[in-house]
Parts: structure tokens; sequence; C-alpha cells
């Protein structure tokens, strides 16, 4: 079985994002770029299922610049086997992300997807829904559990209530949640190999997808600080507070 993981160059999660002074965006000027974490876990649960001998092959895509190569270098050094650069200079929207992983599924035949169930640059969470209901396959979000037996994985969710157990039928897309696994860290070995690996580049245009922007950014702004908190001291006093801010 091939597993496909689509991985996304974002700003590195330690990393304080700044707002461009006319507010059209994220100054991206000298900030560190690494894989979005999710993604980082698919690539870590994909690589796993080939270690246990539940898959034969994992694939990792990337849709954004030349420099989005690194990432998928990095995902080549934690494991996977082969890499693929779609190339675009624009800020592709999740519909669009969704149709042209449709059109590598539809190359490359996986039997399973694992995503990232969010990027942490723009929380949309979309992106895996959506390649789902395009290619009518079964979906399993948030997972934090995941095996594959035969034909079928099971992933394992939490609900409101509890954990919900899951058996999807393959070829199937997975989202992954932050307790799904621990990423191991790419050796220096590893990283010096994954360097001289080839990563396939093709277009938006390869896969006759659009991908200019829908939506038109407005303005970003940073959120209102928060003001300072208050202790009280007995339960009356706080039901006070809380009729008092009307939030009761």
């Amino acid at each position: 079985m091939k597993v496909l993981v689509p991985v996304k160059r974002a700003v590195d999660y330690n990393v304080k994002v700044r707002i461009k002074a006319d507010q059209s965006g994220i100054d991206l000027a000298n900030v560190k770029m690494s894989m979005n974490p999710f993604d980082e876990i698919a690539v870590e649960e994909a690589v796993r299922l080939k270690e246990k001998g539940k898959a034969e092959e994992v694939l990792v895509v990337s849709i954004g610049p030349k420099e989005a190569a690194e990432t998928l270098r990095t995902a080549l050094a934690m494991g996977a086997d082969r890499a693929l650069l779609i190339l675009t200079g624009e800020a592709v929207e999740p519909l669009a992300v969704a149709k042209l992983l449709k059109g590598v599924c539809l190359e490359e035949q996986p039997g399973l997807v694992i995503a990232g169930k969010q990027a942490i640059d723009k929380d949309a969470g979309q992106a895996g829904q959506m390649l789902a209901a395009l290619m009518g396959w079964a979906q399993g979000t948030f997972a934090h559990a995941l095996d594959v037996e035969g034909d079928a994985a099971i992933v394992e969710r939490e609900v409101d209530g509890g954990l919900q157990r899951l058996q999807l039928r393959l070829p199937a897309v997975i989202t992954t949640d932050l307790r799904l696994n621990e990423p191991r860290y790419a050796s220096l070995p590893n990283m010096m190999k994954a360097r001289k690996k080839l990563v396939a580049e093709k277009t938006p245009a390869d896969y006759g997808v659009d991908v200019r922007p829908r939506l038109k950014t407005i303005s970003v702004k940073e959120p209102p600080r928060r003001a300072g908190g208050i202790k009280v001291g007995s339960v009356a006093e706080l039901i006070d507070k809380l009729h008092e801010a009307r939030v009761l």
C-alpha cells in the first residue's frame, strides 16, 4: 500500500509572527520556516506504518514555492521514500489544495492519505475533508490512534463525551491530531542523504487546476490584548463578578 502525505511549509511554531505595516498580511522577511507540526505527525505515522510492514511506500507532496523543497527533504530524512513539489507562487486556498491533491491521488493511486488536521498559519482545517469529498473516500478526522487491518483503517478520535472508534474502508483520508505520535528527529546523516534525493516537480497546470485566490484579505490585525485577571475569595464572589461581566 502506498501512503500519501501532504506537507506544508509554514512559519516555525517558535516564531512570534509580525503583521506588515500596511496590514496586508504577515511579514515573512527573514522568518524561520519549517514543516507544519501536524504534517510532521502525519509523516511520522506513515513511516511507522511502513516500518510495521503495513505500507510499502511513503510519498510526500508539498504545494508552494521552490523553498518548499527543503520541507520535503526533511520528510525524506524522516523516512519518506519519494517527494513531489507542485510549484506555485500563489497563496493556495484549501479547495485548490484539495483539487491538486486529487490530481496526485488519481495519478499515484495511494491506499491511504494521512494529512495534518490543520496548518498553523491559516488554521482552516479544510483540505483533508475536501479531498475526501472530491475523491468519494471515507475520512477519519482528528485521529489520535490509527492502525491498518487488511483493507480497513481503524481510527480512534476524541469527540464530545468520549472516544469514537471508526473502521474505514480503504482508500481513505485521515487527518492527524497532536496526540497521534511524537515525530522523530531527522538525524544529520539522514539529512545529508535526503539532500541527494530527487524532488520531482510539477505545476498546477499539470493537473488542470486554477489556483488563483477566490478570497481577498481586507486587512490583518493582531488580536486585542487580554485584560489582566483577578483573584476572588469565594464562589459567591466569583458568581457576582460573572454577573458584572454579563457572562451569566
